[in-house]
């Protein structure tokens, strides 16, 4: 590895480890230290959707054309460290919620910011980004094994002590070091300014909603917004439910998740190629079926398996329909439309879809808890039967005659 990926892979690694440090046991803080409803716990998940929905007029409109990339990311990391201390000493939710969605509107544009920083320094992208990126899923890993296994915030002591407050704190500080880091990183000037016809909705995006017209990608797009409502329920509540059912070291025994991410990553592309985007789709969306399922029915205690079998399917879950997805829209778009294809879909997905999503899994677990204490089953299996639901009707309705002729698919490709 040159020295110029090992500097863009320590930044990957920040720029994720900051995220996975408190993003994971939000709920459970909110829940159990805050003292939040499952509603307030869904508005404060929701702030990733608002985040991401803004961050495309941060990006194209103020970063891609007048400053460096990498100082923009430095300068939203070192906003987002002042933020994260304050989330640190916020007392009750009222405090907590106007921060944590200031620090998302901040944090959401840096995912894109980081991308570009690494494509602009590399020959192949195409071989070399996935050496460097996979560093930021071993900063997510290596947060949660922090967490659970270094510091224990998460064991059901420290938790009734309030002790989940130091995630923001041990974040803070990884933004403080990854905002002064991008300094150093290698100039990412904006590119050269040139006129295009499409004006301001070239500029966001908005181009590529020219793609609805194709039924079977609009229908694609449909499934990909209602999918992300069961996603919701997972980041949302997992951790929450694991530490409440007494799961030893919930938030370590979550990176199991991004171990599994990275494997059937690699197994993507020839799955793919032997069995096509559809049936790879429908995968996903039955593994998000079978995940809430075993979390319904499993324990932490005899039954403890289900839950670790359920965690590990992440990698099904998330690689087989939001890769996937991101592979099919880029074949669906062509040239002309692949930036703002991936643009569309992400705001579909993290955008509304999440948003819509973690209103739900608020109002879904706030009707079957009672006393502080959760009907855990019901709350599992409303995401499980929904999930059944979008692939029965994606199943049916889903029919691209030119899915087998698309490009990147292609057995030769």
């Amino acid at each position: 590895m040159s020295i110029v990926n090992m500097r863009l892979s320590v930044m990957m690694f920040l720029q994720f480890f900051i995220w996975g440090g408190w993003f994971v046991t939000l709920g459970t803080f909110l829940g159990n230290t805050l003292g939040a409803s499952g509603g307030q716990i869904g508005m404060a998940f929701s702030t990733q959707s608002w985040g991401a929905i803004l961050a495309p007029f941060l990006i194209g409109l103020i970063a891609d054309r007048y400053f460096n990339a990498e100082r923009i990311l430095g300068l939203l990391h070192l906003v987002g460290a002042v933020l994260l201390y304050l989330l640190y000493q916020a007392q009750d939710f009222q405090s907590f919620y106007p921060l944590v969605l200031s620090y998302m509107i901040a944090y959401m544009p840096t995912l894109a910011l980081v991308n570009a920083v690494a494509f602009r320094q590399m020959s192949d992208p195409a071989r070399q980004f996935s050496r460097v990126r996979v560093w930021g899923t071993i900063g997510w890993i290596v947060a949660g094994l922090v967490i659970s296994f270094i510091f224990a915030w998460d064991a059901r002591d420290a938790i009734a002590a309030g002790a989940l407050r130091n995630t923001f704190l041990m974040c803070a500080v990884a933004a403080l070091v990854l905002g002064l880091y991008s300094f150093t990183l290698p100039a990412t000037p904006p590119m050269a300014h040139r006129p295009q016809e499409g004006g301001i909705t070239q500029w966001l995006g908005l181009d590529a909603l020219k793609l609805l017209k194709d039924r079977s990608f609009a229908i694609f797009f449909v499934a990909s917004v209602l999918i992300c409502i069961p996603l919701a329920f997972y980041y949302q509540n997992a951790n929450l439910f694991l530490a409440e059912i007494g799961v030893a070291n919930p938030t370590g025994k979550m990176t199991l998740g991004q171990v599994s991410e990275v494997l059937f990553m690699v197994l993507l592309p020839v799955f793919i190629q032997r069995f096509g985007i559809k049936t790879t789709l429908l995968l996903g969306m039955l593994a998000w079926a079978l995940r809430y399922t075993l979390f319904a029915f499993g324990n932490g205690t005899e039954l403890v398996m289900f839950l670790l079998v359920g965690i590990a399917l992440h990698g099904v879950c998330y690689d087989f329909f939001f890769v996937s997805g991101q592979i099919y829209t880029d074949a669906k778009a062509g040239e002309q439309f692949k930036s703002s294809a991936q643009g569309l879909i992400t705001l579909a997905t993290y955008g509304v879809g999440m948003l819509i999503g973690f209103w739900v899994a608020g109002q879904v677990s706030d009707h079957f808890s009672q006393a502080d204490a959760h009907d855990w089953k019901s709350i599992w299996l409303f995401p499980a039967l929904f999930s059944l639901g979008v692939l029965f009707a994606f199943l049916f309705a889903f029919r691209d005659a030119q899915v087998r002729q698309l490009p990147v698919l292609s057995k030769a490709s």
